[in-house]
């Protein structure tokens, strides 16, 4: 079951952001709006069977239309009384209902939580039904997008249950309880909460068992760098067999959000104590894959690669600046240290083919520039030496 924000068409299958037109900001017709009447009466019966078809009618008809999701916000408090039904049936056709009403509604996600949502989606959780369960950690997913809601969620007892599904769950209900997690990580004071909750070691599990450019590996990195920003965060991780490594793995080959925070947290480590922490980076061949960040990176990647890489070499601080020449002496001097000094040209060659890249880069950006801004008949060299002053 993927599921992310803004992008809940089925439950079983996974999802894409949808794209609303302007006509789903317009009124109904009287056809629709009688149907969207006949709809939410039907939500009033005293027939289970027909409150369910009126809640698989909500869940098509807001699967995509954020015009419906407006006109059925009467639906929530009804629906949510469903979730208090014996039949599973219907308590799984109300919050898919209730999901598709949330997707980008900031009112129907708080008005669903004020409805007295939240109680029944926590023992949902723990569910012996996974499709229920699937469902409820997918509901939090939703309504934890919600700035009012993420102290809510957190004060009912949902981060213990998220981390507890992280260590036991499926593959697709671990990725999803990562999700929930992060989205509530956004609100400062949850982050503590989370590490109370020891969850690093099955981050670190779902890390190595996860595509290192995914989402997930993304959301788990995420977390992570927020985590080792508390001493007991960063001896955990250090602590947990392939903790580090597991980093520096999405360091090296994640997407660019996931190396950013991968960067990020190796550099907050490392801030915090570099005696401590030096030594355990490095085991883990970092190097590599800092020299690359520093040229293919995010600007902010590139920026806490430079640092990290001041900080990892012996003598951190003779310098405030990298020039060239400077940070060749760095590579050399952290591979002479862990390797003895007959790396020293593994290293030079190590940065000089980075260099060879970044210049490469470059060019080819020159030339490109000197393409839209030359007229046909001017020579290529005339604009591209004419680069405007940073």
């Amino acid at each position: 079951m993927g599921f992310k924000e803004g992008g809940l068409c089925h439950l079983t299958t996974a999802t894409t952001a949808v794209t609303f037109s302007d006509a789903d900001t317009q009124p109904l017709a009287l056809s629709q709006s009688s149907n969207v009447n006949q709809t939410l009466s039907l939500l009033q019966s005293d027939d289970v069977n027909l409150r369910v078809q009126a809640a698989v009618e909500i869940r098509r008809l807001t699967k995509t239309s954020q015009r419906y999701r407006r006109h059925f916000s009467g639906a929530v408090k009804p629906l949510v009384d469903m979730l208090l039904c014996d039949s599973i049936e219907a308590k799984e056709a109300a919050l898919a209902a209730l999901l598709n009403l949330a997707v980008k509604d900031e009112t129907n996600k708080i008005n669903i939580i004020d409805a007295g949502a939240l109680e029944p989606i926590i023992g949902f959780l723990q569910s012996e039904d996974p499709t229920l369960e699937e469902h409820a950690i997918a509901a939090l997913i939703t309504l934890s997008a919600s700035s009012v809601n993420k102290p809510i969620i957190s004060a009912s007892g949902a981060i213990p249950l998220l981390v507890e599904t992280l260590r036991h769950g499926s593959s697709q209900t671990k990725s999803d309880a990562v999700m929930a997690l992060y989205n509530l990580s956004t609100h400062p004071e949850n982050v503590s909460l989370i590490l109370q909750t020891e969850p690093i070691p099955p981050l670190v599990d779902l890390l190595k068992s996860c595509k290192k450019s995914s989402k997930t590996a993304e959301r788990c990195t995420g977390l992570i760098e927020l985590l080792v920003g508390f001493e007991e965060g960063r001896t955990i991780l250090t602590s947990e067999e392939g903790g580090i490594l597991a980093v520096v793995e999405v360091l090296e080959s994640g997407s660019l959000q996931s190396r950013e925070h991968a960067v990020g947290t190796l550099l907050t480590m490392c801030e915090s104590d570099r005696c401590k922490y030096r030594e355990p980076i490095l085991r883990e061949g970092v190097i590599p894959g800092l020299l690359e960040l520093t040229v293919q990176g995010t600007p902010k990647s590139q920026s806490k690669a430079q640092t990290l890489l001041r900080l990892l070499r012996d003598n951190p601080y003779p310098r405030s600046e990298l020039q060239p020449n400077t940070l060749e002496n760095i590579v050399c001097n952290i591979i002479s240290r862990i390797d003895g000094e007959d790396q020293t040209g593994k290293a030079k060659q190590m940065l000089a083919e980075m260099v060879q890249v970044s210049m490469e880069k470059s060019l080819k950006h020159l030339q490109q520039r000197a393409l839209v801004c030359t007229p046909a008949d001017l020579p290529i060299s005339n604009c591209a030496s004419e680069v405007p002053s940073k």
